[in-house]
């Protein structure tokens, strides 16, 4: 099948109430097996990542105060979990997770990460639940160690992938592609290479329309040997926080769009879940469990 980056880690302990939807991350898996998606053997456990690839993205000075538990209360605040060394610990493996997929993309096709695809930690700082930006660090790792020369990431979360735009802002041999949501956070917004935003309440016609207007186009201009794939599920018309009105089939759909084009291309993927915020649990770990489900179908 294909490698799925996941430790039980993943699932940090947060407050009651707190808006982060945390056990998804341990019914993701769970629900892949029930439904015979994937196998058990699927799975990788990711050591944590060597900081020196961390370095390549983010400030030494910022990664290492939040290495050693030194971040400020108000940066913390802007991140939204509590800092322990266990969140370290968490972050480090996701990273890794993402690092280590990507290589084995090369030989499989496509790999994924439970978790991962944290596109607000831009190169000094971590908002909106993101710390370490996971495809940023995979994208330069594998240009620095010569496996890519293009990298193309896509990223359809209903937010801007803020971060990884700071990132790799002036950095060609990145292009960053950013289909999100005109009014939705962060609401100072960076540039990406290609920035596409929607009006709220945008549904599955525009939305997948808009998407198969650029992105064939956008691949053949890019010509990318690597494509980093963030499918945040929160264009759903059921999350609290979205404002994108897509229904489950049109996040599928849009997952297909994406993941056939690559297949078409043989360009591998690495596909980072993103964000969720449905009230319900179960609408959260379906839309995610289609995007496993599309690329069953393809590789």
């Amino acid at each position: 099948m294909f490698p799925i980056a996941f430790n039980p880690i993943y699932k940090y302990p947060v407050p009651d109430g707190h808006r982060f939807p945390m056990d998804k991350y341990e019914l993701l898996p769970m629900q892949l097996l029930r439904e015979g998606i994937v196998e058990q053997s699927d799975f990788f456990d990711p050591e944590p990542i060597d900081m020196q690839a961390v370095y390549a993205v983010h400030g030494r000075e910022y990664a290492d105060r939040f290495l050693h538990g030194k971040l400020t209360r108000q940066e913390m605040r802007r991140i939204g979990f509590e800092q322990t060394p266990l969140l370290a610990e968490r972050e480090l493996r996701i990273t890794n997770g993402t690092v280590e997929g990507a290589l084995k993309a090369f030989e499989t096709g496509i790999a994924f990460n439970i978790a991962g695809g944290t596109h607000h930690a831009g190169r000094d700082q971590g908002e909106g639940f993101c710390i370490i930006n996971d495809q940023a660090v995979a994208a330069q790792y594998l240009l620095d160690h010569g496996k890519a020369k293009q990298v193309l990431i896509i990223d359809l979360d209903v937010h801007q992938g803020n971060g990884t735009a700071n990132i790799f802002a002036g950095r060609p041999q990145v292009f960053t592609f950013s289909m999100h949501g005109k009014n939705n956070y962060p609401f100072r917004k960076e540039t990406s290479d290609l920035d596409v935003p929607l009006e709220d309440w945008t549904g599955d016609d525009v939305y997948l329309q808009m998407l198969d207007s650029i992105l064939p186009d956008l691949v053949e201009k890019i010509k990318p040997d690597f494509i980093f794939y963030q499918a945040g599920v929160d264009i759903l018309e059921t999350d609290k926080i979205g404002r994108m009105s897509c229904t489950v089939r049109g996040c599928e759909l849009r997952d297909e769009m994406v993941l056939k084009l690559a297949v078409k291309h043989n360009i591998p993927v690495q596909c980072s879940m993103g964000g969720g915020y449905s009230p319900e649990l179960r609408t959260i770990i379906h839309a995610h469990a289609n995007t496993f489900k599309v690329a069953a179908k393809l590789y």
